[in-house]
């Protein structure tokens, strides 16, 4: 049956996508939610699939629209949040709730869902072409380039901000490259898990590395391989099962978030802190 599998192209650009998408989406994550955004990426996600809606009302690949949508969006949430010192739960939900909204009024006014729409709602093996294939490897190697040049001052913005600029890290420019680049993340996701499903792919791979606890390098790594197990596992279930591989991919972290779990109730994982010491890293 694997043989089989691995005997179709489109199986080739998933399991492909699917890496580069699951290492992508851990690294960018894994400062997300220490910073506490965890639900960004759901946000962002519903940005996008307005911009998925006007992209098929408007007859443009909806995959441009949604990537303008969704940087504009992160760039737009971030300068809000500091400018009005509004709670970022808050701007977060507002965003949420207006792609959301956008997205609903676009689709009323086309004459309902679409085959399309729900494939980028629950994620399509089928959507990811050879052109998308190379376009999301390209993503994420530079994304991944981009974070490996930066890790330092990034690492140090995000546990200790006020610090950081006292240091002359350029604090706030770095905090619009991040969630650029969480932006960009999440529309180059939903094709695979799709847009409902995004932010458990970045969310939960972190979350179970955190229980490990031993460090931030090696909680960065525990995530990007249970991130590309899940992946890896989820698309092979997908296809023998014949469910949805977006389903498929966020049950597998869950399975192994509840794994993690068990072995933490124990005791055998013992409790450390990942935040490092800034003059080593």
């Amino acid at each position: 049956m694997t043989f089989e599998i691995l005997s179709y192209g489109f199986m080739h650009r998933a399991l492909i996508s699917g890496i580069a998408i699951s290492l992508m989406c851990s690294v960018v994550g894994l400062f997300l939610v220490l910073r506490r955004y965890s639900l960004f990426g759901d946000a962002l996600a519903h940005a996008a699939f307005g911009g998925v809606a006007a992209g098929l009302f408007l007859g443009i690949y909806p995959m441009w629209i949604a990537f303008g949508v969704s940087v504009s969006s992160a760039l737009g949430l971030t300068k809000i949040r500091q400018k009005f010192q509004i709670s970022g739960d808050a701007t977060v939900a507002i965003l949420l709730s207006t792609g959301l909204a956008i997205g609903v009024v676009i689709i009323s006014i086309s004459g309902g869902f679409t085959v399309d729409i729900f494939s980028f709602l629950f994620g399509s093996i089928l959507l990811i072409s050879l052109e998308n294939t190379i376009l999301i490897l390209a993503l994420a190697g530079s994304i991944l380039i981009v974070i490996l040049l930066l890790y330092r001052q990034l690492l140090y913005t995000t546990f200790n901000e006020e610090q950081a600029k006292v240091s002359g890290i350029p604090v706030e420019k770095l905090n619009y490259l991040l969630v650029t680049i969480a932006g960009i993340t999440v529309v180059s996701s939903m094709q695979l898990v799709g847009i409902l499903l995004i932010s458990s792919l970045i969310v939960i791979p972190n979350v179970t590395a955190m229980l490990f606890s031993r460090g931030f390098k090696q909680t960065a790594i525990l995530s990007m391989i249970f991130a590309v197990c899940s992946v890896v596992t989820g698309i092979f279930s997908s296809y023998t099962f014949n469910i949805a591989p977006g389903g498929m991919i966020v049950l597998i972290s869950v399975v192994i978030f509840s794994v993690a779990l068990g072995i933490k109730s124990t005791g055998f994982l013992k409790n450390k802190t990942i935040i490092p010491n800034i003059k080593q890293v």
